[in-house]
C-alpha cells in the first residue's frame, strides 16, 4: 500500500535520503483512479528500497505548488534529498514506472 503524504510529512520524507517517488492525484482524475492499484502494486513491490506514496493535490497543496504540478497524475522522484530530473506526467504503464524506479535507484 503507498504511502499518504501530506505537506506536514513530505519534507521529512524527502529529505529521509532513501528514493522517493510521490503521485500526485485527485478523486477526480480517472487517470489517476486508474492507476491507484498500480501504484499500491510497486510499493509493496519495492518496499524498503523506495518510498512510494501518493499525494491528493486536493486535500494538500504546498508540495504541488513547489513543484509546479500542473497536470495529474504527475509523477515526481527524489533521492537524497532533492528532486531528479525523472519526471512522468499522465497515465503510465507498469513497464514504463519500473524503468523509472529502477533508473532512480541506479542515481
Amino acid at each position: 500500500m503507498a504511502l499518504t503524504i501530506t505537506d506536514a510529512n513530505a519534507k521529512e520524507i524527502i529529505e529521509s535520503g532513501k528514493p522517493v517517488v510521490i503521485d500526485f492525484w485527485a478523486t477526480w482524475c480517472g487517470p489517476c483512479v486508474g492507476m491507484a492499484p498500480l501504484i499500491d502494486e510497486l510499493a509493496a513491490e519495492y518496499e524498503g528500497k523506495v518510498i512510494i506514496g501518493k499525494y491528493n493535490v486536493d486535500e494538500e497543496g504546498d508540495l504541488s505548488t513547489e513543484y509546479r504540478v500542473m497536470s495529474l497524475p504527475t509523477l515526481l522522484f527524489f533521492k537524497d534529498g532533492k528532486k531528479t530530473s525523472i519526471r512522468l506526467a499522465g497515465s503510465q504503464k507498469r513497464e514504463t514506472l519500473v524503468e523509472k524506479i529502477n533508473e532512480l535507484l541506479a542515481l
